[in-house]
C-alpha cells in the first residue's frame, strides 16, 4: 500500500479526495507498491521562490518534483517504504494553463500531479526521445482515468 500525502496550502477549492484516486491509479499503473510521496499546493510567490532556490530561475512555474531516488545517496532498506518525494503544484499557474489550454482547472491539476509523480519516478523530458516516453505516458494514465482535454 502507497501512502500519499496531499496538502493544500492555498485558499484555492480542490477536490484532493479525486486527486487521491487518480494517484492511486498511476501508481498502479506504474507498477509502484509501498512507496510514499506527498502533493502540495503552493501559490506561485512560494513556488517562485523555489524555483529560484533550486533551479535558478527567477520565475513561478507550474510544478516542482523533488525526487528522493535521484541520486545514489538514496538507500533502500528492505521492507521499508520508498521514499519517493515532494511534489509541489502552483495552484495560480495550473488556472492559468487551464485558461490557456482550453480544459478545465481539475485536468491541468491532474496533468501536473501525474507529471510530477513520473519525475519522482525517473522520468525526464531533457532529450526530445525521453519527452516522447513521458508525455505519452502522462496521457495514458490521465485517458486510461478519464480525464481528457
Amino acid at each position: 500500500m502507497n501512502e500519499i500525502g496531499i496538502f493544500n496550502e492555498t485558499e484555492e477549492t480542490i477536490d484532493l479526495e479525486a486527486l487521491r484516486k487518480l494517484m492511486e491509479y498511476a501508481t498502479e499503473k506504474e507498477n509502484i507498491e509501498n512507496a510514499i510521496f506527498n502533493i502540495i499546493f503552493i501559490d506561485n510567490e512560494k513556488i517562485h521562490k523555489m524555483n529560484k532556490e533550486y533551479r535558478g530561475i527567477d520565475r513561478p512555474t507550474d510544478v516542482i518534483s523533488f525526487a528522493l531516488e535521484d541520486d545514489d545517496t538514496c538507500i533502500q532498506i528492505e521492507d521499508t517504504p520508498r521514499m519517493l518525494g515532494d511534489i509541489y503544484i502552483s495552484t495560480e499557474k495550473a488556472k492559468e494553463q487551464a485558461e490557456e489550454y482550453g480544459h478545465s482547472f481539475k485536468r491541468e491539476i491532474s496533468f501536473l500531479a501525474i507529471h510530477g509523480l513520473l519525475h519522482l519516478l525517473g522520468y525526464d523530458h531533457m532529450e526530445k526521445e525521453e519527452e516522447k516516453i513521458m508525455f505519452e505516458r502522462q496521457e495514458l494514465i490521465l485517458d486510461g482515468f478519464g480525464i481528457t482535454r
